[in-house]
């Protein structure tokens, strides 16, 4: 969840006033979680580190506009999202995706995150059980379009409130209802031959 609009204030008010350890601070704190949300937009995992790095950079350098009106993680959040976009449009102009990273990825997704999830007590059939249903909500979520996949991803993997993904993105609140109606109705679909679920579940 979110800090409140007057969690980072103090820190905000150091780096305004030429204080680089304090945003350092910022970057410790949200680092991680800023990579996350461009590893979900971004299907090239080796431009993640990259994009994180230009949304800091952007960030340092716009701080001094940033009035408070909304939580410093949201306002970077949008940051984040608008630098993942300029890279994306920048790799459909000249596409150097890098197969062996798509690769690597697609191995990481299937296997070893879900492994690291499962008990000792796994039967066999469990475990591949759990890889398969893993991989189909990665995949389900990749094949999304990308403002249904950042309105999940926000949702279920950020755990922000629907007013906070409204204000990110830009966009009315029912509108972030039906982008995220849609797109757990998308992952039902294609779990639902694996979970067997009955018409009209979502996870």
């Amino acid at each position: 969840m979110m800090n409140g609009p007057d969690a980072d204030a103090p820190l905000i008010a150091r780096v305004k006033e030429g204080d680089v350890k304090a945003f350092e601070m910022l970057v410790v704190k949200y680092q991680r979680r800023i990579e996350r949300l461009i590893g979900r937009m971004v299907r090239d995992v080796d431009l993640v580190p990259d994009i994180a790095q230009e949304t800091f950079i952007r960030a340092y350098r716009a701080i001094p506009q940033f009035r408070g009106e909304s939580a410093f993680y949201t306002w970077l959040y949008r940051i984040a999202v608008n630098t993942a976009k300029k890279f994306l449009m920048e790799l459909k102009r000249d596409p150097l995706v890098t197969e062996s990273a798509r690769a690597s990825r697609d191995e990481d997704d299937d296997s070893s995150r879900v492994e690291n999830e499962l008990s000792d007590g796994e039967t066999p059939d469990a475990v591949l059980a759990s890889k398969q249903i893993a991989a189909a909500v990665n995949f389900a979520i990749e094949a999304l379009s990308d403002d249904l996949r950042q309105a999940i991803t926000l949702r279920e993997i950020e755990g922000l409130t629907y007013e906070e993904i409204a204000e990110l993105m830009n966009c009315p609140i029912g509108t972030v209802r039906s982008r995220i109606f849609r797109a757990r109705e998308a992952i039902a679909l294609r779990l639902r031959p694996l979970l067997d679920t009955r018409d009209g579940e979502r996870w």
